[in-house]
């Protein structure tokens, strides 16, 4: 379905005179730049408020920038380094405390070879990182007693520890020297350390202000190699990739030092690339099919995929080894796993993204100001991604949790989840409120994670709410989010020279946002979907639309993709469309990014499959039971499943309805249930009846059947009729989880089966079906389609 879910804003203003235009014109020629930027780049620097010749120079070329000095810190800084010094010189035992998301993993790394030429590792330097799902993030005393117990006397933290009270004086009771290197909000009250370098210290409009993580490790670093310069082996500037790494992931706004140590950085990235002096970070790069000079490169490649360590597994120390690694093997290992990794995160975040909206559409959106979901069995690890979909969706906070079912002995029930905000709306404040409900919270204004027991939630609910609503006279929630365009453009304008003219303005990111183009009552043609597919060949649960955009005054055409979508969210017609202009390095062509659109002059209608391909008739989105025979009214499971619906030439009928699995882990006590039941009783069941009863295969079901043989069942069939006996002295040959294990897995990769029937395109099972067809020997096989990208 289209509809326009975000307001368009058209930047429109005074436009810069030809005057301004030519001398900026002349700055760029001297820079060694020329070609288009008087056409597309000058306007748009003009809109975002850049005036002064001297600063628009600085901001495109890092050669014309003047850094900060790491020593802007103030005395924090002096504090740190002369702590630093003492450890050096009295040979003493360093310790870091990172973090498991993308600026945490890189800061460890920063530190860890920055300190890494002045501590001896391992025997003087060690890293801890905590994990994302029985430790979540922050200091812990039980991590700080493993410190202590290997002689740690000074710890260096990184992208935490601003507001660990607690921990950080158990640190000092134990004897260890603290000094934090944070971003996040800033306590009340200063902690007991040594030094606190925050950039939140700072005034706002610093230099530095809006460092993250990474680069406030970076500046301590930076500092250390000032104040001991003959000490270090290794140039300073070979962290520069890391640090533009964690700064592109951690979504600060790229101003400032921020700016200057992305671009340099990126150059640093894809240098080191093209040597392998990272081999880890290079086969990423390969993975993803990037290069590393943009930074998109890293929004949409390297970054997921750091991130995806933690998320699926909670335990991300491996993440800074494959960052730092000069082992070709084992660092390129380590980036396989981290790509499988993240293509579980993709498919994890849309289970649980159809899960929520799902939740959602049963919620009264006009009384509810913060949108608050649960589900025990939801994965922690993408909360936070799916919470920031549905945030930017639907314009209102949003806060996802997991909850227990099954307690600690003697304890409650707890809640543990991710924020994310919109609106600029104040997350860190509005949740802070409710701290008394809470046993854990941390993060800021757009961000945060949080930890309450389960009985607490419906008072959560209700005083989130009403706090947000008492603040709603400057925030209208049910006014769509603004969709800024920054230009209007034809297709012919589409390519090379437009895209270098907005390249010169990049890294883009918060504070620079990637220019948005406006296209207007354009055609929409060759409309494909695909699934995407992992490095094994196995389909994601994750699509993309491919399509062209024409311009029908003139047939000039143009390449474009939308993420995340169907065939049937775009059908073939004319829009007015806003896109970002991309370069696919893996094609070698430069393409649109599709973000929005509405309906343009020509009423949108229906992709039609072509005429050679009528044969199958997808009625799954409305199932009909007048649908003409053959028809396939049962979700197939395999390819196989066809074969019975497909001997003839007649058109095929889907008229399968959605899938609505149980959890297998209620199919599996179900199945034990009926086991039970059937041996007591010695009554005898169809094999149809017990998979009609759990709603399984007969795959499955026979499964199930060696399930219960190696929990001491006696199993007989006869005729596809089924009967269980139960000898009292039969013991199992394994232990029933091992046996439960099995079936859970079936009925896993059943229901995933089922899913993909359900979504998979027609054109792909024409595809399928037609090789049957024209081979009545012909083989089926599970497959999917080929995915251009990672």
């Amino acid at each position: 379905m289209i509809h326009p879910h975000f307001q368009w804003q058209l930047s429109t203003g005074v436009m810069p005179s030809e005057t301004w235009l030519q001398a900026v014109q002349q700055m760029l020629v001297a820079l060694g730049w020329a070609g288009h930027f008087a056409q597309w780049s000058g306007p748009l620097l003009w809109q975002r408020g850049w005036r002064d010749h001297e600063a628009i120079a600085g901001f495109l070329s890092p050669a014309n920038y003047t850094a900060s000095s790491p020593f802007a810190f103030g005395p924090e800084m002096d504090w740190a380094i002369a702590r630093l010094v003492e450890a050096h010189n009295q040979g003493e035992k360093v310790a870091i405390w990172g973090d498991f998301d993308a600026d945490g993993l890189t800061a460890t790394a920063v530190l860890w070879e920055g300190l890494g030429q002045f501590f001896a590792a391992p025997t003087q330097l060690r890293y801890y990182v905590p994990n994302r799902f029985t430790e979540s993030h922050g200091l812990s005393k039980a991590g700080i007693d493993g410190l202590a117990e290997w002689g740690c006397t000074l710890m260096v933290t990184c992208d935490t520890g601003s507001t660990a009270h607690a921990e950080l004086a158990y640190a000092q009771e134990l004897k260890i020297d603290v000094i934090v290197t944070d971003h996040h909000t800033l306590p009340t009250t200063r902690p007991p350390v040594v030094a606190l370098i925050n950039p939140r210290q700072l005034p706002a409009g610093h230099a530095l202000a809006n460092l993250s993580g990474v680069a406030v490790a970076y500046k301590l670093v930076e500092a250390l190699y000032d104040r001991l310069p003959t000490v270090p082996q290794q140039p300073l500037e070979t962290v520069l990739d890391l640090v533009a790494i964690g700064l592109i992931a951690d979504l600060v706004a790229l101003q400032g030092d921020c700016r200057y140590l992305t671009q340099i950085g990126l150059k640093q990235l894809e240098q080191q690339a093209k040597q392998g002096v990272r081999p880890g970070v290079a086969k990423l790069l390969e993975l993803c099919k990037r290069t590393g000079d943009r930074p998109s490169d890293v929004a949409f490649g390297i970054g997921p995929r750091i991130n995806a360590v933690s998320r699926i597994h909670g335990d991300a120390r491996f993440g800074v080894e494959l960052l730092t690694s000069r082992d070709r093997p084992q660092a390129e290992a380590l980036a396989l796993e981290a790509e499988l990794a993240n293509t579980r995160r993709k498919d994890l975040q849309a289970t649980v993204m159809r899960q929520a909206l799902e939740q959602l559409a049963a919620l009264d959106r006009s009384t509810t100001q913060v949108i608050i979901l649960s589900d025990p069995q939801w994965s922690p690890g993408v909360l936070g991604l799916v919470a920031n979909q549905i945030a930017q969706e639907y314009g209102r906070p949003t806060i996802l949790l997991q909850t227990e079912t099954m307690p600690q002995a003697g304890e409650m029930l707890m809640a543990r989840g991710s924020a994310r905000s919109v609106k600029q709306i104040d997350l860190y404040d509005l949740v802070q409120a409710q701290s008394h409900l809470l046993t854990s919270f941390g993060g800021h204004p757009y961000a945060a994670g949080l930890t309450l027991p389960v009985a607490n939630l419906p008072l959560f609910i209700e005083g989130i709410n009403r706090t947000l609503r008492s603040q709603l006279s400057s925030v209208d929630l049910n006014q769509p989010p603004p969709l800024t365009i920054d230009l209007e453009v034809k297709v012919a304008d589409l390519g090379r020279d437009l895209f270098k003219a907005l390249k010169l303005l990049e890294p883009y990111g918060m504070g620079n946002p990637t220019p948005r183009l406006l296209l207007s009552n354009v055609q929409i043609e060759g409309v494909r979907d695909f699934s995407l597919r992992d490095q094994s060949g196995r389909r994601q649960r994750y699509f993309k639309v491919i399509f062209e955009v024409r311009d029908p005054t003139t047939q000039a055409a143009f390449p474009g993709h939308w993420w995340g979508h169907r065939r049937h969210d775009l059908p073939v017609g004319r829009y007015d469309i806003v896109v970002e202009l991309d370069f696919n390095a893996f094609k070698r062509r430069y393409e649109v990014r599709l973000i929005d659109l509405r309906s343009g002059l020509v009423a949108a209608t229906p992709a039609t499959a072509s005429p050679a391909a009528q044969w199958i008739i997808d009625e799954r989105d409305t199932p009909t039971p007048n649908a003409p025979p053959p028809a396939m009214a049962t979700c197939p499971t395999d390819w196989s499943d066809f074969a019975v619906h497909h001997s003839t030439d007649t058109p095929l009928t889907l008229s399968y309805p959605s899938p609505a699995p149980i959890a297998p882990t209620l199919v599996w006590q179900q199945w034990i249930g009926m086991a039970k039941y059937l041996a007591r009783t010695g009554d005898r069941k169809s094999i149809s009846e017990i998979c009609a009863k759990l709603g399984v295969s007969d795959r499955t079901v026979q499964i199930g059947l060696q399930a219960l043989v190696q929990l001491g069942f006696t199993v007989q069939q006869h005729e596809g009729n089924c009967s269980l006996s139960q000898p009292p002295n039969q013991s199992a040959t394994e232990s029933y989880e091992q046996a439960a294990q099995r079936f859970l897995t079936a009925v896993r990769e059943e229901q995933f089966r089922q899913r993909y029937f359900y979504e998979v395109s027609p054109a792909i099972l024409q595809q399928v079906l037609g090789d049957r067809r024209e081979n009545k020997s012909a083989s089926f096989r599970y497959i999917s389609p080929r995915s251009d990208e990672g």
